[in-house]
Formats: C-alpha cells, structure tokens, sequence
C-alpha cells in the first residue's frame, strides 16, 4: 500500500474504502432481507 502524505490523499482512500463498504452493506442488507422473507411462505394443510 502506498503511504499517504497529504490530506488529499487521505480523503480519496477513506472515500474508496466507505464506497466498498456501503456497497457490501447493501449487498448483505438485501441477502438478509430475502432469508427474512422466505421464511414467511404459509404452510399447507392437505
């Protein structure tokens, strides 16, 4: 990794790294979602 010396660049890999993260927050956000919903299918009385 290369080192940071500015303030500039300090921002452009914390705004990398909030970007990666919000984007698997979303995607586990979703995964979670659809197993919370699967579950809710009514049971069939034959």
């Amino acid at each position: 990794m290369d080192a940071i010396y500015t303030l500039h660049d300090f921002m452009l890999n914390s705004k990398n790294w909030i970007y990666i993260l919000m984007g698997l927050g979303l995607i586990m956000y979703v995964c979670w979602w659809l197993f919370l919903t699967s579950r809710d299918e009514p049971k069939r009385i034959t």
